[in-house]
């Protein structure tokens, strides 16, 4: 078995959810992509620009970790990006509504952070997009880089984000 951390296992998770089209496809790496973007942006501290830069210019269309990447959907990685550095407190807020009362969202790991926060900013501002499918997204995406039990916490807390943003 893969390291589940690595992209390869990432990938071969996606690779398992039903796609519709090369659109569906460029999104879904886009998502990877702002979550593994937002993470970077926590540890080094980069700023938003300077990251999606990164990503557009070194690793969209590249080979990562041996694993070709397919296209994505680069102007939706940024508005995602953007959106969540843009929308952080509000977003934050959001998510902490729909946590234990006893947890805090700087507890949570930095990549299961990156996963409600995006998806958290895809139900509040992109309605166009159905609720079933962001959630079904970022679930996928959290069972790649964690166990089940996580994937059924970002598939609650995601769900809870939808109701009030919602309805």
């Amino acid at each position: 078995m893969s390291d589940p951390n690595s992209l390869e296992s990432v990938m071969a998770q996606l690779a398992e959810t039903p796609l519709t089209g090369k659109q569906r496809r460029a999104r879904t790496i886009a998502r990877l992509a702002a979550v593994q973007a937002l993470y970077q942006m926590e540890l080094a501290g980069e700023g938003v620009e300077t990251v999606i830069d990164e990503f557009t210019r070194h690793r969209f269309d590249a080979d990562i970790e041996g694993q070709m990447l397919a296209e994505a959907d680069e102007a939706y990685f940024a508005e995602i990006l953007r959106g969540v550095v843009t929308g952080q407190a509000a977003i934050d807020a959001a998510v902490k509504d729909r946590l234990a009362s006893n947890w805090r969202l700087e507890r949570l790991d930095a990549t299961l952070r990156a996963l409600l926060r995006c998806g958290a900013w895809e139900l509040r501002e992109r309605k166009d997009t159905p609720r079933e499918v962001v959630i079904d997204e970022y679930v996928e995406l959290a069972k790649a880089f964690f166990d089940e039990a996580e994937a059924k916490f970002v598939n609650a807390a995601l769900d809870g984000v939808a109701r009030d943003a919602r309805g």
